[in-house]
């Protein structure tokens, strides 16, 4: 009901008019949970009415229904696609991209089974953004089997004792989830207590249950062939004059927090009593009746009119929550491994936990924005470009690498060199290197490096002749196969070019920092010895005198 609950009010109050999607489930529940919701809030409690059931009829036939894994392509730039989600009946994680740019945003979501739902289900897409919920960011769930027997004990006990159990629950998912659970129990135990539920909701619900089959888990599709698990034996509708009714029974009753309506209204009757047992199966927000029983054992209970209840009844809190944990939560992410993280729906603490959690164990930026605040994130941009020919046929050349550690490996790690050229109004193209110049109608052009290197303090020893012998002594010995040329004030190895510099400031010298004055040797080389023009410079810094400390880097 929190992700559709203020949709009339979006389009038929605030004038959205643009379109709406919903998985087919959704799209037949929607109208019975909104007025559910709407009787609840204004007929019972008298709340200001925020829309009308006229609103929400109206509402609802804007709604497009979708079917999982279907792609839209809702306008020339953005598509989206629904995956199935889990959690409660059709809930679905949407797929958005808009050009290059591709999100997931979770919703609330289950990655682990339960009797009546699947998993989350989702392919390995690439993402930009992943917006997931984070309920329980920090609790990590163990077998549900002791959690089931738990609570199925705790409800036996009080009617075997003559109690009444109030379980409340929303209409859609628990109901089902727990209903499914007490009525296997009740047959293998041969109980006679009646179960019921309490509104035409959660009977209108099951209907759907019924129908959309497809939407379940595995193990309901397979009872499916023998009998509808959904029609269950022991489960009987609830009549109001049955509240103070004598005997034992068990009620299904909405909402599932005790904020409002019949579950609140049955509680504040069967409270007092210690024959009886409220088990509460799922996550309650603070404020609410529900969260004050969980927070501890009060004795009464204000209420929102200011009415206060006793509490000498049981109760019972049971981890039955349709969301992921912190486990699934994880696993989700490293599955998708996108480039960034949004946590939404939970609590500060915990998210900040996980936050930090995915930053250290997964390496990607992790966000917990508060509402009304902007987080941006880099998008990923593709551009289609043409290849040229040459470009293709030098992709195809073999480059082999050989390495002899253990035994001989040798690997073809084929590259080449391509320029990504945008003309006005044409297509982009990659050309290979060499034509670049041809393309744009200019010269051929080399990129060159340059830097002035300090190689010796002034006022040492040597003329300018021996320090060039010295130094090319010196590269002779560090750097393999290289063939030097040398003249009087300069040497050369391949492309690289060095010559003593006379200059008082040169544009290619760094700053020196403690060593006021030095003799320089000005060197330039191709991109194409890169690694050998800096190898040659280390050479000649190590000939400088240790107390002439160069900082800087290339000008």
């Amino acid at each position: 009901m929190d992700h559709v609950g203020a949709l009339p009010y979006f389009t038929e109050v605030c004038g959205y008019n643009g379109p709406i999607y919903m998985s087919y489930p959704t799209k037949a529940l929607s109208p019975l949970m909104l007025e559910d919701y709407r009787r609840v809030m204004v007929d019972r409690r008298g709340e200001e009415e925020l829309f009308t059931t006229t609103h929400i009829t109206n509402c609802m036939k804007k709604v497009i229904a979708i079917d999982l894994k279907q792609t839209i392509q809702v306008d020339e730039d953005l598509q989206i696609r629904a995956y199935y989600a889990g959690h409660v009946l059709g809930a679905v994680m949407v797929y958005a991209k808009v050009g290059d740019a591709a999100i997931v945003y979770t919703g609330d979501y289950n990655m682990t089974t339960d009797r009546h739902l699947g998993a989350a289900k989702i392919d390995r897409l690439q993402l930009d953004l992943l917006i997931s919920e984070s309920t329980y960011a920090t609790t990590i769930r163990g077998s549900k089997y002791p959690r089931e027997r738990e609570f199925l004990q705790a409800v036996h006990k009080c009617v075997a004792g003559g109690g009444k159990a109030l379980i409340p629950s929303f209409a859609l998912g628990r109901a089902q989830e727990l209903c499914m659970l007490l009525d296997d129990y009740w047959e293998r135990m041969n109980i006679k207590v009646p179960i019921y539920f309490s509104s035409g909701l959660t009977i209108q619900a099951n209907m759907y249950y019924k129908m959309l089959i497809s939407w379940t888990s595995q193990n309901v599709k397979e009872k499916h062939n023998t009998h509808n698990p959904f029609d269950f034996k022991n489960v009987k509708d609830f009549d109001r004059s049955l509240i103070h009714a004598p005997g034992p029974c068990v009620l299904f009753a909405t909402p599932g927090m005790l904020c409002a309506g019949f579950s609140l209204e049955v509680f504040k009757h069967w409270a007092p009593s210690p024959l009886n047992l409220v088990a509460l199966p799922g996550y309650s927000v603070a404020g609410t009746v529900g969260h004050k029983l969980m927070a501890g054992k009060p004795t009464t209970v204000d209420l929102y009119n200011g009415t206060k209840v006793d509490v000498r009844c049981k109760i019972h809190q049971v981890a039955f929550s349709p969301h992921t944990d912190a486990k699934g939560i994880m696993d989700l992410t490293k599955f998708l491994s996108p480039k960034n993280v949004v946590l939404v729906h939970g609590e500060k603490p915990s998210m900040m936990i996980l936050k930090d959690k995915i930053t250290s164990e997964l390496d990607i930026p992790c966000f917990v924005p508060a509402n009304g605040e902007t987080v941006s994130v880099a998008s990923t941009t593709f551009v289609k470009a043409n290849a040229s020919d040459m470009f293709l046929k030098s992709c195809s050349n073999p480059n082999l690498k050989f390495s002899n550690s253990t035994q001989l490996r040798v690997t073809d790690q084929r590259t080449s060199d391509g320029v990504l050229v945008i003309e006005k109004s044409k297509k982009a193209k990659i050309v290979y290197q060499d034509e670049v110049s041809e393309l744009l109608h200019e010269k051929n052009h080399v990129v060159s490096l340059a830097y002035c290197c300090p190689v010796k303090a002034k006022g040492e020893s040597d003329n300018d002749v021996d320090l060039i012998k010295q130094l090319s002594a010196k590269i002779l010995k560090t750097v393999s196969g290289a063939q030097i040329h040398e003249s009087e004030d300069c040497l050369q190895v391949g492309s690289f070019k060095g010559s003593l510099c006379l200059k008082e400031k040169c544009m290619h010298r760094p700053e020196i920092s403690s060593c006021s004055e030095a003799v320089f040797l000005c060197c330039n080389w191709s991109v194409a010895d890169l690694e050998l023009g800096w190898e040659i410079i280390n050479v000649m810094k190590l000939n400088l005198d240790n107390t002439c400390k160069v900082k800087g880097d290339l000008l």
